[in-house]
């Protein structure tokens, strides 16, 4: 595993792919652009169906049952209508409660998202690291599974933030984001005891990087690492070899409440050409 991306049982793909067949993105919102971003700098002409679950947004409120048995039934209807060669998890609360039960249903690879949590321990010198994510992230096993492996020499501040989803959402929607509210959303981790010592912060949510630079401003003194770049250098190595687009192609975005999606202004900015409700 590296840089929060999760490899498990993924396989690289027959080469014999029809260079049509796109990417699939899946989050419960637009969080899952920050880890599109980095894979288009990678596979520039890569085909790609970005998917957002936006009618049981935000995630990280629902309860496990729900996610678990939610996001392999949506995936499965998504696979289903584009054909993706690979699929991406682009939402650490989705891959930590339902990345096995998703890879049992599809019969193409998927790459996962978790905390990036090793990347985060390598690069601290207060070995004082703060996990900021979603309520649902940050409780689970698995994050206690990556800390004691890759930080066990290291502090660990777990914090939840609802109100940095929302914020991040309303940043892409075109609505302004104060730096007073994303600094109110990310104290508390700080007020915990060693927090004023934290000089890393892993953004365990894929909606945090499109806040990286309010974030920055609001906390200078703290580095931010996220696995988006990760993500996209193992989705590189499960497709090589396989046929691409000459130029690139409009990509779909698709959402399960179109009511909910950001203006096509915002999509555009990320190449989402066309707009599909599920």
């Amino acid at each position: 595993m590296k840089d929060g991306a999760s490899t498990g049982t993924t396989r690289k793909v027959n080469v014999l792919v029809d260079p049509q067949s796109p990417l699939l993105f899946f989050d419960s919102g637009v969080g899952g652009l920050s880890v599109l971003a980095p894979t288009r700098a990678v596979l520039a002409t890569a085909p790609i169906v970005y998917a957002a679950d936006s009618a049981a947004f935000p995630y990280g409120r629902r309860t496990e049952e729900e996610i678990a048995a939610r996001v392999p039934a949506l995936l499965g209807r998504l696979v289903e209508r584009y054909r993706p060669r690979l699929a991406v998890i682009a939402c650490n609360t989705a891959s930590t409660i339902a990345l096995d039960h998703v890879r049992a249903a599809l019969n193409i690879p998927v790459v996962g998202t978790v905390p990036a949590i090793k990347p985060a321990a390598e690069q601290s010198r207060s070995r004082v690291i703060g996990v900021l994510g979603t309520q649902a992230t940050v409780r689970q096993p698995y994050v206690d599974d990556l800390a004691a492996r890759f930080a066990a020499d290291c502090t660990v501040i777990r914090h939840g933030s609802p109100e940095l989803v929302e914020l991040a959402e309303a940043k892409l929607a075109g609505r302004p984001v104060a730096i007073e509210a994303v600094r109110a959303a990310v104290q508390p981790m700080i007020d915990q005891p060693r927090g004023a010592d934290i000089d890393v912060m892993v953004l365990a949510c894929t909606h945090f990087p499109l806040l990286a630079a309010e974030m920055a401003e609001a906390f200078p003194g703290i580095a931010q690492v996220d696995g988006g770049p990760g993500i996209a250098r193992r989705i590189a190595v499960l497709t090589e070899g396989q046929a691409w687009p000459r130029e690139e192609v409009p990509a779909i975005a698709v959402f399960t409440d179109l009511a909910k999606a950001p203006p096509a202004a915002s999509l555009k900015k990320f190449g989402l050409a066309e707009l599909h409700g599920l």
